[in-house]
């Protein structure tokens, strides 16, 4: 179904596997899809790939921190591929280890990824969707915000401060029909997870417990994550604002 025809998408840390895959599930509906990331190398893969499948894509290089890239970059999307209906906050970075064994450099770097960059790009996306009284913004956050994770105290910190935003965002915007809502990841087998593995003393056997913990007795992939958020940003989830879903093979079931 090509539900997302003609509409711009835009994915932060679209260069890596969570975001790869919902770059590539968008344009399958139809999407013009505007792949962010901070490497361009991997964002003009991504790109690629979306091309020679018959889709549309661009890259662009965008470091969410720096607030004149994400100004620079969301106006070279509206000049090349038009304004922008999506926005998928999905750039993150984690840092595995207990909160007294970490220092303030490392919580600097976490807030300004994974929190800090998501208010960058509302700020930069929010006013055009309101002019125009229509948008979807899908906000990526983690369990780890909703029922904690131990090693990861700055990384759900500034999740579930996206959480929070995120709902206040949406009742914020409402009235100019933009809905905003989150999808948290239970472990996923990604590039991030797989560098959080390496800083255990035994990679393989953390892996194996996450695997254990989980219901469905499978880590995600990314493309379970996408199917979620192309969900959250299509016509059929109109009426759903404000609201987190977990995405974790039963990991979490709490309300």
């Amino acid at each position: 179904m090509q539900q997302f025809t003609g509409k711009t998408v835009i994915v932060t840390g679209g260069g890596g596997g969570i975001g790869g895959a919902t770059c590539r599930r968008f344009a399958q509906a139809g999407a013009l899809v505007a792949v962010f990331d901070m490497n361009l190398d991997a964002a003009r893969a991504v790109a690629a790939s979306i091309v020679e499948a018959g889709g549309k894509a661009t890259a662009f290089q965008c470091d969410i921190t720096d607030r004149a890239q994400v100004d620079a970059a969301v106006a070279a999307t509206e000049a090349q591929l038009g304004p922008i209906a999506v926005l998928v906050n999905n750039a993150g970075w984690d840092v595995f280890k207990p909160f007294t064994k970490t220092v303030p450099a490392e919580w600097a770097k976490l807030i300004a990824i994974n929190l800090t960059g998501a208010l960058h790009m509302h700020h930069a996306v929010l006013p055009g969707m309101a002019e125009r009284k229509a948008g979807r913004i899908v906000n990526i956050a983690s369990d780890a915000a909703r029922v904690g994770s131990s090693g990861e105290a700055v990384y759900a910190a500034c999740k579930g401060g996206l959480v929070a935003f995120s709902k206040t965002i949406a009742r914020e915007h409402a009235r100019h029909g933009i809905t905003v809502n989150v999808v948290c990841p239970g472990p996923t087998d990604t590039a991030l997870l797989a560098g959080v593995a390496e800083g255990a003393p035994n990679p393989e056997k953390l892996l194996e417990a996450f695997t254990r913990a989980i219901p469905l007795g499978r880590l995600g992939q990314a493309d379970d994550l996408a199917s979620a958020i192309v969900f959250l940003a299509s016509e059929d989830a109109s009426f759903i604002t404000g609201q987190v879903l977990s995405v974790s093979g039963g990991l979490t079931m709490n309300g």
